[in-house]
């Protein structure tokens, strides 16, 4: 059976988009219209001919209208194989007739959950009728063609005369098992977070992912690749906002999210430029203008070809600046038009528009060969970002600016990949060691990057604690005057004394900031 022309249809939809065009040109094919409820009385006011199910199954819906499309006279219109001879004996044997079109779409119940409804009204909007509608008619897709999405009217009504091919009906099938899918994944998600206690991870999780954009090639171009958004109700890079520019790359993506999650780790205006997903600078000023320049500076080299984020609208002064250099792609909550007009001079560059990430329980995912990680985000927020919190081990008390750089250079010791010790100097990083199999390569690597001037009289943070001196003395030679770490080796001890010879102050916050 290559082509089906449609001669019977069941409409039964919570989001009414497309629903008179579709109902018209139904219609205007001679098929006949079965609905339900609000979408039958919909029709009809279009002056529609419909018949109203309860016609169908001589039985009027009950229960608050849970129960309407469970009976034989409709799932066995949608499941009965025309091609069988005796599905077609018994549907005439109990005067069934059969439906070859199916459109549903389902109750809202992910924009219920994400609404803040009390638990009653979320389940209220658990569709049990529309998903076995569906799944019904997904199965018999030999006969039954099933439409889930208003984005399908168009491509459903232009084939209304033709007839409906084997391999249309085949493409509608799949989308109509993911759309299912999707829906039982978010009720059994938010049913399972709502059994485990606030702490605990749940004992089940799944996730859906819908491909939005493929890729021209992954890491290497050697590799294939897609952009596939989730479920999740918090919009993150994969949500982004393109304004301007070259497709989104691979590793403009990772690049982009790891820039990102970095300037919203600090409540001042921020900057940070990425590459590789480590910063080659991060900076808070008194506006983007001041902070860019301060990242800048800290890496003028790797920030040729980089990602540059920011928490705060861009403006005209610091697209400008960032127009002065190579950059791969902006990422920033919102653009005034001058600065949008300015950084569109530059036809390569990816301008993405996307606000700050929401606050409160996240959980992020990493695959692994078999399975899936999941762990909640390290939010520094929550997490030893307080210096009020920290214990004071070697040294006086700094000044207040000093103090400022430290919680500036603890809050951005996070972004780097691990083993990292960055330091921090006025608001801005001037060294970075990251990515290295041992601390005292990390903080050789962040003197190094630093130089001799800018190391001297700098801050510093490590991501875990010294478990040797050896890497403490790497800094107090470069000049640093005071250190943050999380402490918790068993040599200590010997770390603080080494500290208080120095004369340098030191803090352990009890929080470590690893990053792989």
């Amino acid at each position: 059976m290559s082509k089906i022309k449609l001669t019977r249809a069941l409409i039964s939809v919570s989001n009414k988009d497309g629903l008179a065009q579709l109902a018209k040109a139904l219609y205007e094919s001679n098929v006949e219209i079965v609905s339900t409820g609000a979408t039958a009385q919909q029709i009809a006011d279009l002056n529609i001919p419909v018949t109203n199910i309860a016609e169908v199954t001589k039985f009027d819906e009950i229960l608050d209208g849970r129960v309407k499309t469970l009976h034989p006279q409709i799932h066995a219109g949608i499941l009965a194989d025309s091609r069988k001879g005796e599905h077609k004996k018994s549907l005439a044997e109990l005067n069934i007739k059969a439906f070859d079109l199916v459109v549903v779409n389902l109750y809202p119940f992910g924009e219920t959950v994400a609404s803040g409804a009390d638990l009653e009204s979320c389940i209220e909007q658990i569709d049990i009728g529309g998903t076995a509608l569906i799944r019904s008619a997904a199965k018999n897709f030999e006969n039954v063609s099933v439409i889930v999405s208003p984005d399908e009217y168009p491509n459903l009504i232009r084939n209304l005369n033709s007839g409906i091919s084997r391999e249309l009906r085949m493409r509608w099938s799949a989308q109509a098992f993911a759309h299912t899918a999707t829906y039982d994944t978010l009720i059994a998600r938010w049913f399972s977070r709502k059994v485990t206690p606030e702490q605990d991870s749940p004992s089940w999780v799944g996730a859906s992912f819908t491909r939005s954009q493929v890729l021209r090639y992954g890491e290497n171009p050697h590799q294939t690749a897609a952009l596939y958004k989730g479920i999740s109700s918090e919009k993150g890079i994969a949500q982004a906002k393109q304004l301007a520019g070259k497709d989104m790359s691979y590793n403009n993506f990772v690049d982009a999210d790891s820039a990102r999650a970095a300037v919203f780790d600090h409540v001042e205006p921020c900057v940070a430029i990425i590459k590789h997903a480590n910063p080659c600078g991060i900076a808070i000023g008194k506006d983007l203008a001041t902070a860019y320049k301060k990242a800048l500076e800290a890496d003028k080299v790797s920030a040729f070809g980089g990602v540059v984020a920011t928490n705060r609208k861009v403006d005209k002064e610091t697209a400008q600046l960032v127009n002065e250099v190579f950059t791969e792609v902006i990422v920033a909550p919102a653009f005034d038009e001058d600065a949008l007009k300015i950084l569109q001079m530059k036809p390569n560059l990816r301008i993405l528009q996307l606000a700050g990430p929401h606050m409160g329980h996240r959980v992020e995912w990493r695959t692994i060969s078999g399975g899936v990680l999941m762990q909640t985000v390290d939010d520094v927020e929550a997490n030893g970002d307080d210096p009020t919190e920290w214990k004071l081990v070697a040294g006086e008390k700094p000044s207040a600016e000093v103090l400022a750089d430290l919680e500036f250079a603890w809050r951005c010791v996070r972004a780097p990949k691990s083993n990292a010790i960055v330091l921090a100097k006025d608001g801005g990083l001037v060294g970075i060691g990251m990515g290295q199999v041992n601390r005292v390569d990390a903080a050789e690597l962040a003197v190094k990057r630093a130089g001799k001037d800018k190391s001297k009289s700098s801050v510093a943070a490590s991501d875990a604690y010294f478990p040797f001196a050896d890497a403490l003395e790497i800094l107090i030679n470069a000049g640093v005057s005071a250190v943050v770490h999380p402490g918790g080796s068993k040599n200590d001890d010997e770390v603080i004394a080494v500290a208080k010879k120095a004369g340098i102050t030191m803090y352990l916050t009890g929080v470590r900031h690893f990053s792989h």
